[in-house]
């Protein structure tokens, strides 16, 4: 009789016990994988405490924040803290060279002083259920890849029309396991989200690009936001008769401290692992990926950081995007140097080795997963050099700012409403608001050396034959100069000026449109991305290779219990307060303190370890208050909790379910950790709640915030 996929594996789940601190755990099945060792590891609550179908539970304080990162919601009036660098795009765009949030930081001394921040959004999760048996209902192995595609977004389409939805809700069906699994998630979605509170840099990005993930860490990654609702306490456009939110659940906040050993978990919304990646995909991430991400965004950065330094409202339009740019060109130097230094491949190898001896001894095994690596194996060597194409387009050409406006007016539509003749008024001014608001973050001449940069590079590495064909038409008008190409790109567009674009908006017309040397470069650059996109390794007999490969895994070991690939989903990770040892002679404590930051201090880096005096002051006098300890206040601390990108701002919660900490980073000696994870080495830094709590209230006096929370000790 043949078992389908989810009941044999929930078979598994109810027989077998996780026992590990790897693992991004799916919240319904806690009670069956994960309790007994949660429990054994420190935990107080019960399975349903945390997560619970029937009741409010502990799932019902995280958020999605934004467009990437987790927060958590801290009182009865919809207070959320998440990290300074996830509300750091928000606190930039409210900046200006008067008002220099980024630099002196902002505190909400009443709610009427609360920022509206339009975009800005939080996503709650409402509702999981495991839906495989419906999407896969009727899927067999013997279709064909298109037919069981088609089966299976029927089978979705169905299944969503009949989910009934509630204000700012909707619903989302997302792949587990390669397409092993199927879970239904309903979010409901916050759009009026209210800046509230951010340290300066100095503090919130205390270390910069020299201390981004490294241990030890003296970091006050936080920010505060707070989520408005209607009158009826439902989702709402921002409008001045919204209202505080009331959550059905918030974090209580622990100053009791914390010590080794202790235990903490994190709940929050991993972005993305390939901990089922194979040794030929980590050969194009060490030879392809990562050495053009590295290399071209250390070219921009440069010329980005050059007039950043050199004028106050240049550095305060770019701070967003060279911080994001900078983060993952960080990321991918260690994931690299991770992946060498810890012989991933050979781990790797050493697995698909053990699971083709598997295979190829039954007939039944080789005719279901006897070509799943090969496949893997020939879908990544056919697509190297679409994938080479893909990085340099995307991590050169693309940043150019002007290129990218005229882009996002393909994306509109708007060309295609001139061809057609159609009105475009309202394409125009939806058009006219979002460049309003892009032109606020962008210095024509920093683009043009990026453009001038950016170009070189590309010519220079690409050869010929890949380019956009717009790159060789700007070329040839100007004798194969990029100097003069890129002069006569800024002289011959609209949009290298927030006057003409919006003049041109006002009455579009297609001839303008497609003579702009701007468009021309988007147009063929996007033409460029969806000829070379479907061949880069993505293609459905990878997929089905994939899915097939991590199938047979788990029916190889039945004793191991899996969890599936980060995909923004929320997850739970749990561990305990621990050292590490990352190298030989290197031994690294738990935690950090306030005397740590008084010693990185450096006026020749003072845009990375600049000290605020008052900081100093309360040092120097050891006014801690209620947060310090043993008479020092302790700053960050790490544990063994299974993170990644995504899990910013994830709250580091106690066995009791209290916020001990908000997670922010990873460590260096572990960053090939998306693929591998490394249980000896890998540790999530997380800035100490008291350290928080000690900014807001003796550092900010924002003591209205402290009387909002519910702290115990």
């Amino acid at each position: 009789m043949k078992k389908h996929f989810v009941a044999a594996l929930l078979l598994l789940f109810s027989a077998t016990t996780a026992f590990a601190d790897e693992g991004m755990w799916l919240l319904p099945y806690i009670q069956k994988l994960n309790i007994t060792d949660m429990k054994a590891k420190g935990l107080k609550l019960e399975a349903e405490d945390i997560y619970s179908a029937d009741k409010s539970s502990l799932k019902d304080a995280i958020v999605i924040f934004g467009g990437g990162c987790t927060g958590e919601v801290v009182s009865d009036q919809g207070l959320v803290f998440t990290n300074h660098h996830c509300g750091y795009g928000a606190i930039q765009q409210h900046s200006s060279v008067e008002h220099d949030y980024l630099k002196d930081g902002f505190w909400a001394n009443s709610f009427k002083e609360e920022i509206p921040t339009p975009g800005l959004q939080v996503t709650f999760i409402r509702r999981i259920e495991d839906v495989t048996d419906k999407v896969l209902n009727k899927v067999k192995e013997d279709m064909s890849l298109e037919k069981r595609n088609q089966l299976i977004e029927k089978n979705i389409e169905k299944l969503t029309e009949k989910v009934e939805l509630g204000v700012g809700e909707s619903v989302q069906v997302q792949s587990m396991f390669g397409g092993n699994m199927y879970i239904l998630f309903v979010k409901q979605v916050f759009t009026d989200v209210r800046m509230v509170g951010a340290p300066p840099s100095s503090i919130g990005k205390f270390g910069g690009d020299t201390d981004n993930w490294m241990w030890p860490r003296h970091t006050g990654d936080f920010s505060i936001f707070r989520i408005y609702a209607d009158k009826n306490n439902n989702p709402a456009a921002y409008s001045e008769d919204n209202v505080p939110y009331k959550p059905e659940k918030w974090l209580p906040v622990s100053i009791s401290g914390i010590k080794e050993n202790d235990y903490a978990m994190i709940m929050g919304f991993p972005g993305s692992t390939q901990r089922y990646m194979t040794s030929y995909e980590i050969d194009r991430v060490l030879d392809v990926t990562n050495p053009i991400r590295i290399k071209c965004r250390g070219v921009r950065q440069d010329v980005l950081m050059k007039d950043m330094m050199a004028d106050p409202k240049i550095k305060i339009q770019y701070a967003s995007k060279y911080a994001g740019s900078s983060n993952y060109w960080k990321n991918a130097i260690g994931e690299s140097r991770g992946l060498r230094r810890l012989n991933v491949k050979g781990a790797k190898q050493a697995i698909e080795n053990s699971f083709t001896e598997w295979v190829n001894a039954s007939p039944e095994r080789v005719k279901l997963y006897g070509n799943a690596l090969n496949d893997i194996k020939n879908s990544v060597d056919s697509s190297l050099n679409y994938e080479m194409q893909i990085m340099y387009l995307s991590e050169t050409l693309y940043t150019i700012e002007i290129v990218n406006l005229a882009y996002r007016t393909i994306m509109s539509g708007l060309d295609k409403a001139l061809e057609k003749g159609e009105d475009t008024k309202a394409i125009a001014a939806r058009l006219k608001e979002t460049f309003s608001n892009l032109y606020k973050d962008i210095n024509i001449p920093t683009d043009k050396k990026v453009a001038k940069a950016m170009i070189e590079l590309y010519m220079a590495d690409v050869d010929k034959q890949y380019w956009p064909s717009a790159l060789s038409l700007i070329a040839e008008k100007a004798d194969g100069s990029v100097d003069k190409a890129v002069d006569y790109l800024y002289n011959n567009s609209i949009f290298a000026s927030e006057d003409k674009l919006m003049a041109f908006l006002d009455n579009p017309t297609k001839e303008a449109l497609e003579n702009d040397y701007a468009y021309i470069a988007a147009k063929s650059l996007n033409e460029k991305i969806r000829e070379v996109a479907p061949k880069r390794g993505g293609s459905e007999a990878y997929a089905n290779a994939h899915r097939l490969y991590v199938k047979g895994l788990m029916e190889q070991n039945p004793d191991k219990v899996y969890y599936p690939d980060a995909n923004f989903t929320i997850r739970l990770t749990y561990g305990n307060v621990l050292p590490y040892k990352a190298a030989d002679a290197v031994n690294y404590d738990y935690r950090t303190t306030i005397k740590g930051i008084i010693e990185k201090e450096d006026p020749n880096n003072a845009y990375e370890f600049t000290v605020p005096e008052k900081l100093k002051e309360l040092y120097k006098a050891g006014d801690y208050g209620r947060y310090g300890e043993d008479g020092t206040l302790y700053v960050n601390f790490i544990t063994n909790n299974d993170i990644t990108g995504g899990n910013s701002g994830s709250p580091m919660i106690n066995g009791k379910g209290e916020l001990i900490g908000l997670a922010f980073d990873g460590n260096w000696e572990a960053m090939s950790g998306d693929i591998a994870f490394e249980p000896e080495l890998q540790r999530c830094i997380a800035v100490d709640i008291r350290y928080v709590l000690f900014i807001i209230d003796k550092y900010a006096g924002c003591t209205r915030l402290i009387d909002e929370l519910d702290i115990v000790k």
